[in-house]
This record gives structure tokens, C-alpha cells and sequence, in this order.
């Protein structure tokens, strides 16, 4: 970075958070084991906590989201098998075409409206039976969805796609990286969700202000297979007690503020959706939780990040033409206030 460039205030990612210090406290004074065989206690009972939270039997630490989506589909599917996902989704992505080399599996993209999929979009992308088709063994929906700008998927829809499911012999997997700013703002349960599928994974690392881990959570028999291919994929983590604790933390204390992040983007996107050239992409109503996608029509946004940067402001790009905002616990209301200022500064220019 350039000396004339001053970093103000990051939205690039709420990936960014940095651990508080009674967060730090709680990672020094962590009991430790080796996690591999099992004997990291802080590990153990983050493991039970999330189990329960979920109300899955058994959940398995890991070190990112993409492990814990990857090892979901490692253990739900054969492969040859095809996995049904929406087209904008974080699996399809931004997982490096995983699926194709820890599983073998291909991915079937199927379009939905503000990265919600309705049990009738799948209905008829569910292959039949001819041996020449592949089998349809998963379905992955992502809650909330990062791409369409952190919007939630309705209740009602994740249950009638589940029935459905359950009636064809199909798995399903939920990538609920985000699930918790879902809850803050819809009072659904994590467990509610969860009960919907076989398996959930969620991060820490996000919005909940960890440095490093998510969890995957299922019944025993997946989690043993699932413990198995987290070793092969390099991810059995020994006195990793120090990191669950930061997790363990992050339950107890940073749950319900995530609010705080989603009523500030609401904010944000007000504001800059009154800027001449800015256009929200899919409207006020679609931001639902901490990320805001927008475009400029006046400049291109390779241009508007680079200026917004030398301003002290970064965002990151979003997809196709679109840029991102993501709202996290390090941004205060006075940041928010002032990163409005330099948006609106910056697009005078222009």
C-alpha cells in the first residue's frame, strides 16, 4: 500500500474482526489436549455445544467453512452422485471447484430469486432414474446467502424443500456460515433452521468475531466419517483448544449484537441508495442482514474501489459489476457515519 493511502474503515469482509481482549483472555487460560485423539476438553465441549445448539447428535470442529461444506458433501454423496445447489451459491463459487476433487461429485446450478430456491425449482432438476443420468444425492442451500447480499431463507420454503427430500431419499446439507445474523433478525432458532437438514455447518470467523474455525453438525455417523476425511484433507488440528475457546466465547457473548451489524448496513444502504449512480441491486427490501451489494452506473468499479480506498474507505467486489459492504462488530456507529461521508464525498467527483 502506497503512503498516500490512509485505511479508515474496512467493509471489505466481516471475516476482517479481530479478537477482543476478554476474547484473548479466554483463548490463554483454555485448557488443551491433543484434538486428535480426542483429548482437547475445550475442544469437547464446544463440540457438545453446538450439537445442542443445532440439536444434531454430534458436531466436529474444522478449520474453515469451505472444509465444513466440503466434508458435508464427502459424506452425503458417492461419486458420480450430482449435488443440487442454488446458482449464486458460495459452493459453486468460491469452493475452487472442491466438489469435483475431494468428492468426484458435479454440481447442478439452479437459479433462484434473491438466492432462495422454492421446492418446485428442485422438483424439476431432481434427475430420474435411467441409468444413464447421474443420482441426485444432495441438496446444499446457503442461509444467508452471501452473493444475493446476505438474505434469508424463508422458513416455510426450507421446510417444504426438506419434506421433499425426506420423500426421495435425498440429503441435505446447509451452509450456514451466516445463520446466526439470520436468527438476530428473524428470531428463528438455529435448531429450527438445523432441524431442516442433515447436516449445518457455520463459522466463527465471521460475524462472531473469531480469528479462525467453523463447526459441522450431524448425527454420529457422519461426524465419524466426517472426523476421518477432516484428517486425509489435512485438517486434524492438535491442542486447538486455544481457537475453540475463542469459539466458545463467541456464543456466549456475540450472538445479539450481530443486530447491530445488520441494522447498520440497513443504514448504509439508505443512505448510499439516495446517491445519483448508485443503484441497490436488487432493491432496500433484499438487504436483510450485515452485507449491502450496490453498482455504480457513473463509474466503473474498479474505479470506485480505488477511490473510495485512497479516501480511506474499502469494499470489496462483489459479483459480476456489483460491490459489496459487510458490516462487523470492529465498526462503530461513528465509522458507519463516516464512511457514509466518504462515499458521498468520493461520488462527487464523478
Amino acid at each position: 500500500m502506497s503512503n498516500n493511502i490512509k485505511t479508515l474503515f474496512d467493509l471489505r469482509s466481516d471475516t476482517l474482526t479481530k479478537p477482543s481482549k476478554a476474547m484473548l483472555e479466554a483463548m490463554m487460560n483454555a485448557e488443551v489436549g491433543d484434538d486428535v485423539f480426542g483429548e482437547d476438553e475445550t475442544v469437547n465441549e464446544l463440540q457438545r455445544k453446538c450439537a445442542k445448539l443445532t440439536g444434531k447428535e454430534d458436531a466436529l470442529f474444522v478449520p474453515t467453512g469451505v472444509m465444513g461444506n466440503q466434508l458435508a458433501i464427502k459424506c452425503h454423496t458417492q461419486p458420480g452422485d450430482e449435488v443440487i445447489v442454488e446458482s449464486e451459491s458460495h459452493i459453486l463459487n468460491y469452493e475452487t471447484s472442491a466438489p469435483a476433487i475431494i468428492s468426484n461429485v458435479q454440481l447442478f446450478p439452479v437459479p433462484g430469486k434473491l438466492g432462495v430456491l422454492k421446492v418446485d425449482d428442485i422438483k424439476k432438476h431432481v434427475r430420474s432414474k435411467e441409468y444413464y443420468f447421474p443420482f441426485t444425492g444432495l441438496i446444499c442451500l446457503e442461509n444467508t446467502h452471501n452473493r444475493a447480499g446476505g438474505t434469508i431463507q424463508p422458513i416455510d420454503v426450507l421446510k417444504n424443500i426438506s419434506i421433499f427430500a425426506k420423500e426421495k431419499g435425498i440429503k441435505t446439507h446447509l451452509d450456514g456460515a451466516r445463520i446466526f445474523n439470520a436468527y438476530v433478525e428473524t428470531g428463528i432458532s438455529v435448531k429450527e433452521y438445523a432441524d431442516n437438514f442433515d447436516s449445518i455447518s457455520f463459522c466463527f470467523s465471521k460475524g462472531l468475531g473469531c480469528p479462525v474455525g467453523s463447526i459441522v453438525c450431524g448425527d454420529k455417523n457422519f461426524i465419524e466419517m466426517a472426523r476421518k476425511w477432516r484428517k486425509i484433507l489435512g485438517g486434524g488440528m492438535r491442542q486447538v483448544g486455544i481457537l475453540a475457546a475463542a469459539a466458545i466465547y463467541s456464543l456466549d457473548n456475540n450472538i445479539d449484537r450481530l443486530k447491530d451489524d445488520n441494522k447498520k448496513a440497513k443504514h448504509f444502504a439508505e443512505e448510499i441508495n439516495k446517491i445519483d449512480g448508485i443503484n441497490l441491486t436488487s432493491g432496500l427490501d433484499s438487504v436483510q442482514t450485515n452485507i449491502v451489494i450496490f453498482k455504480s452506473d457513473r463509474i466503473t468499479k474498479e474505479s470506485l474501489m480505488d477511490k473510495l480506498k485512497e479516501n480511506g474507505l474499502f469494499i470489496s467486489s462483489g459479483s459480476y459489476d456489483n460491490l459489496r459492504a459487510v458490516f462487523h462488530m470492529d465498526i462503530t456507529d461513528d465509522d458507519l457515519t463516516k464512511s457514509i461521508e466518504i462515499f458521498k464525498n468520493t461520488l462527487k467527483d464523478f
